[in-house]
């Protein structure tokens, strides 16, 4: 699966794909990520050139019936998710590979993100593209024009997309085989709870002794899975 993120801040990913998983995941080509900066597409008279060589790319403008900030516009959008998708054609048929593209927008409003929509975007789809808002928004003409599918993490607001694509790109990548090494490690898919316990099996803190609950140094594994939650009743 290749991701292909529009956002201001590309350099933002460096750190978070550079380490563990995801940059190994990358190295063995399991997945790859791509980006397109919508400053890059600006033309017109948002472009200016100064005298010093320096050049500006205005990517934002006053929202029409006021408010406060400023919004995305929409032309360096759409003009990088173009680019995108015409990356996408040429490499895929170039390769004779059949493909199938998603467009994601990042929206407070947008659907509810959840594991299940992240393994049947993995199954389905071959190339996703993460459109990162900015300041106020994007100027909502571009998910309209894109067919775009709204999405949100959770009720609450952030300064940007680039979090929330972190979080679909991780997700979804964990749902390709052989990013996780062993199937196992999906949490959805084995015996799982909300604690967690290793070595010492008594925990000295401050004073206190903390011990390991007793039924997991049983090697009853019945028992064991019992209390991790597996084969529980309703």
């Amino acid at each position: 699966m290749t991701f292909h993120v529009v956002t201001l801040f590309p350099e933002m990913f460096d750190s978070y794909l550079g380490e563990s998983i995801l940059a190994r995941a990358i190295k063995e080509k399991k997945i790859k990520v791509s980006f397109y900066n919508p400053r890059m597409y600006v033309t017109g008279k948002y472009k200016k050139v100064w005298p010093d060589g320096n050049v500006s790319r205005i990517v934002d403008d006053r929202p029409y019936g006021g408010g406060p900030g400023m919004v995305l516009r929409a032309e360096p959008v759409l003009k990088a998710v173009e680019s995108a998708l015409k990356k996408i054609k040429i490499q895929r048929e170039k390769r004779k590979e059949k493909y199938e593209i998603k467009i994601i927008n990042f929206s407070p409003s947008g659907k509810k993100f959840a594991t299940d929509y992240a393994k049947k975007t993995a199954k389905k789809y071959t190339d996703v593209i993460l459109i990162c808002g900015r300041y106020e928004g994007i100027d909502s003409r571009v998910a309209k024009i894109l067919r775009a599918e709204d999405i949100s993490i959770g009720d609450y607001v952030l300064t940007g997309g680039e979090v929330p694509a972190m979080v679909l790109i991780d997700s979804m990548s964990r749902q390709i085989e052989g990013v996780l090494g062993k199937f196992e490690s999906l949490e959805e898919e084995r015996v799982s709870s909300s604690e967690f316990y290793t070595r010492p099996e008594v925990l000295e803190y401050k004073g206190k002794k903390h011990r390991v609950p007793k039924v997991l140094l049983s090697g009853d594994h019945k028992k064991i899975d019992a209390w991790k939650g597996k084969g529980k009743q309703a």
